[in-house]
């Protein structure tokens, strides 16, 4: 290619780039410092009115939202979510957090609701319509089949005089003073409001259910929260995995299990599999230098440590570990009701479900 033919690279303010966050990853910037500027007074404000959005509901609050969170406790069915264009966006997320915090609850689109998926509903069920306008064509027309069912309506909305709010049994106002678009016609602070109220019945009625973290657990076993959750019978090592010698076993058997197992320690059990003691390659170190001689003629109740920490099984992975750093040790006896050995726990056993 000739010079003459070469496409010349646009001027570049190397101080802008350099205050780049984009610069700052090895790629160049073409904004301007005052782009920056600008750029970042606009997600300021932006955040600001959706903030102000969903302080504003506070004081909105009265006995519509616990009438609401009780008509939802009340549910024998399921919780259909509905809405369209980011409604239903906000919606579908709604409907996810019922179903993962204990309240089973699935997402319904209205246009499809009227073309033959009102068969997915049940007169026991519950419906939450989210609407700004109350106008929605679809949901109107849908709310008239579904009153016919005779099924509950909680409509959130900015509009109470709508026709939504009308055929509702409970109205939930959402309504914000501006949205954060600088046109005011993208929904930006009116969704926010909404999914802030969508989370708020969520999490009240999670609170009115007594819902545990135990049942959180069970409702997600997969990914990063999954293995954070996990129960502690998951990972323990069980049978003949786990180490343990009667009181009598002298040091020679007790060095033995505790090479055999490789966790750096036994369980001292009783004839009933009750846990008395445990032995830790840190007491055999110690006993060794307390006792120059004839250590080997020792038992196992003569060195082990009484009281051991113990967890029941069905504690999660994160109780485990969070005890094991209270306590500066590495290992946790699990036993049964009756204090009966029923497995260990090693911190190398928590290492891959990353909770550090």
């Amino acid at each position: 290619m000739s010079p003459a033919n070469r496409v010349k690279a646009p001027a570049h303010n190397s101080k802008a780039a350099k205050n780049s966050p984009i610069a700052a990853k090895g790629v160049k910037s073409k904004a301007s410092t005052s782009d920056l500027k600008t750029a970042l007074a606009t997600a300021k404000r932006v955040l600001q009115i959706e903030a102000t959005a969903i302080e504003g509901l506070i004081g909105r609050l009265d006995a519509r939202f616990d009438a609401a969170v009780e008509l939802l406790y009340a549910c024998k069915g399921r919780v259909v979510v509905t809405g369209l264009g980011k409604s239903g966006l906000i919606g579908r997320k709604v409907a996810a957090t019922f179903a993962s915090t204990g309240t089973p609850s699935f997402f319904l689109h209205a246009a499809e609701a009227l073309h033959g998926d009102l068969g997915m509903l049940t007169a026991a069920d519950v419906m939450l319509a989210i609407s700004s306008s109350g106008e929605t064509e679809e949901l109107v027309e849908l709310f008239e089949s579904v009153k016919r069912l005779g099924i509950h309506l909680i409509t959130l909305t900015a509009s109470s005089q709508s026709t939504l709010a009308g055929a509702s049994d409970v109205v939930l106002d959402i309504a914000v003073k501006e949205e954060a678009c600088s046109l005011n016609l993208a929904p930006t602070a009116s969704t926010a409001a909404a999914m802030a109220m969508g989370d708020a019945l969520a999490i009240a009625l999670l609170e009115r259910r007594c819902f545990k973290e135990e049942d959180f657990a069970a409702l997600h076993p997969g990914g990063k929260l999954g293995k954070k959750l996990r129960r502690v019978e998951a990972l323990m090592h069980t049978g003949e995995n786990a180490p343990r010698v009667p009181r009598s076993a002298k040091m020679p058997d007790v060095i033995y299990e505790m090479s055999r197992k490789g966790l750096g320690l036994t369980a001292v059990t009783d004839d009933g599999g009750r846990v008395l003691g445990i032995v830790t390659d840190g007491d055999l170190r110690r006993m060794m230098l307390k006792r120059k001689e004839n250590v080997l003629e020792l038992s196992a109740s003569d060195c082990m440590t009484r009281n051991p920490v113990t967890l029941s099984r069905m504690e999660l992975a994160a109780t485990a570990l969070r005890l094991m750093e209270e306590k500066k040790i590495t290992s946790v006896l699990v036993v049964d009701a009756e204090g009966r050995l029923e497995g260990v726990v090693h911190i190398h056993d928590l290492w891959t479900l990353q909770l550090f």
